[in-house]
């Protein structure tokens, strides 16, 4: 087993937060992980990205090199296509349908969308609406990895685990909304 993600959005978004819950459930499943991240200028609004490696045998580099990534699990559109080259060609790109708009000169948030459409593996989710629908406003990037669950060939009941791990400090409330935002994501994806 071997997977390679890149996790993307923009800073206060909770990318690391998805790349915690990740690496924790992958551990608790005998694998190994190796994990880099780049924080931009997060309190700005400035890109947020981290390289996650996971396999079953040993792995040399943190950094996934151009055209290897398995999956692209992004909170914000532009931050998809901005890792794009790093994909692979059977690669998902899973990504929030909902721009960050935090620069003058965004580009056309509607062609954003029809560009990651038009991948032969994509899914797009308004995890924001999911969420604040939900009264779970704060859980958007747990329904973005309940999208992505069911390529990233981890168990599901151990990402649960890592969920109840991570957020177990914060109370009961913060767990089972995690939860719920996770398989409200997965089942919107659809992912077969």
């Amino acid at each position: 087993m071997k997977k390679d993600i890149i996790l993307c959005g923009v800073g206060g978004q909770g990318i690391l937060s998805i790349a915690t819950v990740i690496g924790e459930a992958a551990m608790a499943n005998g694998l190994h992980i190796k994990q880099a991240e780049v924080h931009g200028m997060s309190q700005r609004g400035g890109d947020v990205q981290s390289n996650l490696r996971i396999s079953d045998g040993p792995i040399n580099s943190d950094l996934i090199p151009e055209g290897k990534a398995d999956l692209i699990i992004s909170m914000e559109p532009m931050e998809a296509l901005r890792y794009l080259p790093f994909l692979g060609k059977d690669g998902w790109v899973i990504s929030s349908s909902v721009p960050f708009i935090n620069i003058p000169n965004y580009p056309d948030p509607e062609k954003l969308v029809q560009c990651i459409d038009s991948l032969p593996h994509s899914v797009l989710i308004d995890i924001d609406t999911i969420a604040k629908e939900n009264k779970i406003p704060r859980s958007a990037n747990m329904v973005l990895l309940g999208a992505s669950l069911d390529t990233l060939g981890i168990e599901y009941e151990k990402i649960k685990e890592a969920v109840t791990k991570i957020f177990g400090s914060k109370g009961e409330e913060v767990v089972a909304a995690n939860i719920m935002a996770m398989e409200l994501g997965r089942a919107k994806a659809n992912i077969k």
